[in-house]
């Protein structure tokens, strides 16, 4: 059973009074980390914050109640930022939301058809190229808000973003920048002290403390999430966050579905649910690795479903767990599911008791928050180690998909860079496969006038042709020929057809097929290589000696000029 698997994994274990005050204090703690946070990265992908606030309480709640991992926290991530601001620029908040849940079904049909080992097959390069490149793009957004830059125009790609800021320099706002960098500084220092507070808290109220002393006691204006934003439901309208629930709302326009919309936001609505299963299984299997207990991945892909489907419906953006969240949970304690709970209730409540406090954060310390969270997940460090001591080809993706995450964006980076990744891997693969050809084979012994073409590694596609090409070589003074298939792993119909002309091309002699894996042979015999006129299937030395011995007064030597190569390899690798 998929849903709620880890909340049965927890009850099974047994709960007890001290493990569920643990859960309630790890809630609690992270959930003072989720406030600033969920705020921000609304932000950031264009939507005001009270829609992050949302997402943390109703997928928070949900991806913990149905998923696969104790320990995960969901909400807004950072690596979102770059595929959902474009769609927000180019469909506003409702089609975001329709994104949303489309991306939620997807994530459902991926769990059910158990695709949760997906994440498996994503190369390092790949998942490291993009994720460093998601780093560098949502720090740079941030420097509007960070330096209270006034941006005549908002363009979609990073390159014309890069030149309407550097126009936009001019119009800095010391007092912006000033909190911003304090922001920055204090975060760094509180995080080398290494406390139980996350240093997001400490920066977030240091910063807001100097915003509202600065405003106060100088003729300098520090911009603030109250004045920047503004909310109506219904008939009440205020600044800031609104104090209320979470609203029921259609994540679509007010006209009704548009079925053209839907087949437009599909690519995106796939990237999305992508990333997130990406991001949310990496995630259970760092908090595997901090706990030693185990996820379900098709489970918790599953729960990120639903909680995407759903949110939408409440106002909320796409959610998937969230590493820096969830690390945070563990080394506060947290036993079971109930802690990711306890956190989406916790942000519930202060949203309601605190909305009026809230409009008074700064949006340079927000963007400066936001700034951190970018380098911390960049792993900037680590990236520039892979660069020098990856080999070149790994260095190759690498450095497309940071690229093409930043120039154009992650859609593209991550297709252009699994295909790299893939014919790369298959031209390695295709490498090692090599057919050597001999007389007087040192291991079977079989005479001088019996040429045993030697064949190693995986017969595919990509190797098949090279390799069987060197087959009809140093045929002179030969009576018959053995194909010896004792390495080959395994064989696929082009590698089969490449065999069937490799064999009429030696027609004229007897041919031996040695040590022929079961597997193998099914699919040989299945395509009628078998039933050739000449050919033999043989499972040991002494039957393929025996036959050579029948044979022998039946097959005359090939008379022509003795060659002097005595071995020939195809490498198809080279």
């Amino acid at each position: 059973m998929l849903l709620f698997h880890a909340l049965r994994q927890a009850w099974d274990e047994g709960f007890s009074s001290s493990k569920i005050r643990a859960d309630l204090i790890a809630g609690i703690t992270v959930g003072v980390v989720a406030i600033p946070l969920g705020m921000a990265l609304a932000i950031a992908v264009g939507v005001p914050p009270q829609h992050g606030l949302y997402t943390v309480i109703v997928a928070g709640l949900l991806a913990a109640l149905f998923g696969g991992s104790r320990f995960n926290i969901s909400g807004p991530t950072a690596a979102f930022v770059v595929i959902l601001l474009p769609i927000t620029q180019q469909y506003g908040l409702s089609g975001l939301m329709l994104a949303t849940l489309m991306s939620g079904m997807i994530l459902v049909l991926m769990g059910i058809l158990r695709l949760g080992q997906l994440v498996a097959y994503v190369p390092y390069p790949v998942t490291t190229g993009f994720t460093a490149g998601i780093g560098l793009v949502i720090a740079f957004l941030q420097l509007k808000d960070l330096l209270g830059l006034h941006v005549a125009t908002n363009p979609v790609h990073f390159p014309e973003k890069v030149m309407a800021y550097a126009q936009a320099l001019p119009s800095t706002n010391g007092a912006d920048a000033a909190v911003g960098f304090a922001t920055i500084a204090i975060f760094i220092g509180w995080a080398k002290l290494k406390t139980r507070i996350p240093p997001h808290v400490i920066a977030l109220l240091a910063g807001t403390v100097i915003a509202l002393v600065v405003n106060n006691m100088t003729g300098a204006h520090v911009g603030l999430l109250g004045e920047k934003f503004q909310y109506q439901i219904g008939d009440l309208i205020g600044q800031g966050i609104p104090q209320v629930l979470p609203q029921f709302t259609l994540p679509w326009s007010a006209d009704g579905m548009n079925w053209q919309l839907v087949v437009d936001l599909l690519p995106a609505a796939f990237t999305i649910a992508m990333l997130g299963c990406i991001e949310s299984l990496l995630c259970a299997v760092v908090a595997d690795g901090m706990t030693g207990k185990k996820h379900n991945p098709d489970a918790e892909l599953v729960g990120q479903g639903i909680a995407n489907m759903v949110v939408p419906f409440f106002g909320g953006i796409p959610a998937t767990a969230a590493i820096a969240r969830t690390a945070t949970n563990i080394r506060a304690g947290a036993f079971s599911p109930v802690s990711a709970i306890v956190h989406a209730l916790f942000v519930l409540t202060a949203m309601i008791v605190l909305a009026p406090a809230l409009s008074y954060i700064p949006m340079s310390a927000l963007a400066g928050l936001l700034i951190m969270v970018a380098w911390n997940m960049s792993e900037a460090p680590h990236f520039v180690h892979t660069l020098k001591v990856a080999p070149r080809r790994d260095v190759a993706v690498l450095l497309t998909c940071f690229s093409l995450t930043v120039v154009f964006d992650m859609v593209v980076a991550v297709v252009v860079g699994l295909l790299l990744a893939g014919v790369l891997f298959i031209h390695r693969i295709a490498s090692l496969t090599t057919v050597s050809v001999a007389k007087s084979h040192p291991h079977l012994e079989l005479g001088d006038d019996v040429v045993v073409y030697d064949i190693n590694g995986p017969l595919f596609f990509a190797a098949s042709e090279k390799a069987f090409a060197v087959i009809d070589n140093a045929l002179t003074g030969t009576r018959a020929v053995v194909l010896d298939f004792s390495d080959v792993t395994t064989i696929d119909i082009t590698a089969i057809h490449a065999l069937e002309n490799a064999v009429d091309r030696i027609r004229d002699y007897p041919v031996y097929f040695y040590g022929v894996a079961p597997h193998v042979g099914t699919k040989l015999s299945n395509a009628g290589v078998f039933a050739g006129e000449n050919i033999a299937l043989v499972a040991d030395v002494a039957s393929l000696r025996k036959q050579l011995a029948q044979n022998a007064d039946n097959v005359s030597v090939q008379e022509s000029t003795p060659s002097t190569v005595s071995l020939y390899t195809a490498d198809t690798g080279a």
